[in-house]
């Protein structure tokens, strides 16, 4: 019982067609993503840099760990999730920090989606080529 006796808070995160589970712990702000570092996970600069914005912004970086389990879609869509889901957590740990990510977009769920493919097509809109005779 003695290590569940830390505040834990959690947020579910969506971006794409990944889903990403978050717990916020009270920690030193280390990151890390289904088992790995966040610098192992994620390879990009710009996709760790997503990952930490919620953090920057509320100026909580070195307070909480952060421990993602995320599944689905590709790295971009994944950086989204755990991004949306950390933002989530920071709003039911404090509910001061609810404006500063609500201004900069943190709490709204992308809706963008992969469009359906239709029939008579070869994707979504790529039609085959026309020929008039």
């Amino acid at each position: 019982m003695a290590k569940s006796e830390k505040v834990v808070f959690l947020g579910t995160g969506r971006r794409k067609s990944s889903i990403a589970r978050v717990r916020l712990v009270e920690g030193k702000g280390n990151i890390t993503v289904n088992g790995k570092d966040i610098n192992e996970y994620f390879g990009e600069e710009t996709l760790r840099v997503i990952v930490k914005q919620p953090l920057t912004v509320t100026n909580t970086l070195s307070k909480y760990d952060v421990i993602a389990k995320v599944q689905g879609g590709g790295f971009s869509g994944q950086a989204g999730a755990v991004r949306h889901g950390i933002a989530r957590a920071l709003n039911e740990a404090n509910a001061e920090y609810r404006p500063v990510l609500k201004s900069n977009g943190f709490l709204t769920r992308d809706p963008r989606m992969k469009e359906r493919k239709k029939y008579g097509l070869k994707k979504a809109r790529k039609a085959p080529q026309f020929s008039k005779r």
